[in-house]
């Protein structure tokens, strides 16, 4: 690292300029394509999820240190409850997108903040929410899916100087995964099951 080399929050920040230009002048190439996969595991809740290549700008990125796994599941006192046989803890869906969210709030705060030469001595969100699965047990019709969360909060902790708690919640409010779990989003859901085999005549 040079001595002139302006760097924030682990960025060189002449860099991170360019490519915002390049960005707003080539809007195309910076279109990410993503997604995941997950794999019923014969137990009811449980499933395999795998997250490998991604697309950028038109262009598949695939590469072996890109391979995540996550086993999915559950908490153990509920399944035990519920009658699975040899319930163990597993990361929960539920609480994996929480963890989500309050990651990339982060993101958008961190990288607007070093966007903006403010500096962060510390940055913490929580996020939290009240769960009713009756929707999920198809205990209430499908129609009250939207009673299935309530209260959901995000406590952002943040220290550093000249901290203006407007902005930091309008960074906040950049993240794409508070975009994806608080607008509506139309999600096209397609079945695809064994083709039907007609026998000869």
């Amino acid at each position: 690292m040079t001595d002139n080399q302006h760097t924030a929050h682990g960025i060189d920040l002449e860099t991170l300029e360019g490519f915002a230009e390049h960005a707003e002048e080539n809007p195309e190439a910076v279109q990410l394509g993503l997604g995941a996969t997950a794999t019923y595991e014969g137990t009811a809740a449980h499933s395999l999820a795998k997250i490998d290549s991604y697309e950028l700008g038109g262009e598949t990125i695939a590469r072996e240190t890109r391979e995540y796994t996550i086993p999915y599941g559950a908490w153990r006192e509920v399944m035990d409850a519920g009658g699975w046989l040899g319930a163990t803890d597993r990361l929960e869906p539920i609480e994996a997108a929480l963890s989500a969210l309050a990651a990339c709030i982060n993101v958008g705060i961190s990288i607007n903040a070093a966007a903006n030469d403010v500096d962060i001595e510390r940055l913490q969100t929580r996020v939290r929410t009240d769960f009713d699965p009756a929707v999920l047990f198809s205990l209430e019709e499908l129609k009250e899916a939207d009673s299935v969360y309530e209260n959901l909060t995000a406590e952002v902790e943040i220290d550093g100087e000249d901290i203006d708690q407007d902005l930091i919640d309008e960074w906040a409010r950049r993240a794409p995964v508070y975009t994806l779990v608080s607008l509506a989003q139309d999600v096209e859901m397609n079945i695809v099951t064994p083709a039907t085999v007609t026998g000869d005549d």
